[in-house]
């Protein structure tokens, strides 16, 4: 019994790490676009390990330079994630931020 509840774990903890979203470029210009990125409350934005990936792709959109113009919390999702002890609801923040590139 034991080997199988330790495989449905591994395969819980699989489909939760195949679910996670990290950096996304949600909106994009000519000049510019936002960047989001998930965040956990405790932590905050700054120490989320997805602002690293995010700050690459605003740096690989713009081929170099740019300038942040804003940033602030985005608007997350929820999910519902099936386990053996139940359906949980999981909410996940958002940090974004918009970017201009420099010429």
């Amino acid at each position: 019994m034991k080997r199988w509840s330790r495989a449905v774990a591994l395969a819980l903890l699989l489909v939760l790490v195949g679910c996670s979203e990290g950096a996304k470029l949600v909106q994009e210009s000519d000049s510019g676009g936002v960047v989001t990125y998930p965040f956990k409350g405790e932590t905050g934005y700054l120490f989320s390990r997805f602002r690293a990936e995010a700050l690459e792709m605003i740096e690989k959109r713009c081929k170099g330079a740019y300038r942040i113009v804003r940033e602030g919390e985005a608007k997350g999702r929820s999910r519902v994630v099936d386990n053996p002890g139940g359906s949980e609801v999981i909410g996940e923040r958002r940090w974004g931020l918009q970017f201009r590139c420099k010429e």
